[in-house]
């Protein structure tokens, strides 16, 4: 936006600090105004005819503009579930299950989908409903907080499952 001293163009329509059309002026004219309030006259619409000039206070309208912005990138980031990836083997251990599981929970309350994945390494590969029974463990465990979004696939050496946080109605 051209403000001041930039804008080039002979005659401009003027609205006013407080919103209130001032008319058709020459530039000198607007200019005047502007510094009689103590503001800056800003080109608003340049291809209207003729064109469009505000009244205001520059510094001011450009903070208001990035802070509207700052607020509509929190509300996306916000909306915007991330997806969390857990890989594990088979042979899974109790402890780590259980710790797997915990952090989990901790990700699905906090809106994020998780991808469980089950790698199998060498002669895994003749078992994999090791695997599966895994995955199974972990969907019938989260069953309260996750729906499941994709059910265990295997795809090459890796096993994945998608689990989505329920919506509350």
């Amino acid at each position: 936006m051209l403000k001041n001293e930039q804008i080039t163009v002979p005659e401009v329509l003027v609205i006013g600090p407080n919103g209130e059309q001032m008319g058709i002026k020459s530039i000198e004219d607007a200019k005047t105004l502007a510094t009689y309030a103590a503001l800056d006259l800003v080109l608003i619409s340049p291809n209207a005819n003729p064109p469009v000039c505000k009244v205001m206070d520059y510094n001011k309208f450009k903070y208001e503009k990035q802070k509207k912005q700052k607020e509509a990138m929190k509300k996306q980031r916000a909306t915007r579930s991330e997806l969390k990836e857990y890989r594990m083997t088979p042979n899974i251990d109790v402890g780590d299950f259980e710790t797997k599981l915990r952090n989990i929970t901790k990700y699905l309350e906090k809106g994020d989908r998780i991808k469980l994945t089950v790698r199998f390494k060498g002669r895994q590969m003749a078992h994999t409903e090791l695997g599966k029974d895994v995955l199974d463990r972990f969907a019938d465990r989260l069953q309260d907080l996750a729906t499941i979004e994709q059910q265990p696939k295997l795809d090459g050496r890796m096993m994945t499952m998608l689990l989505a946080p329920k919506k509350d109605k």
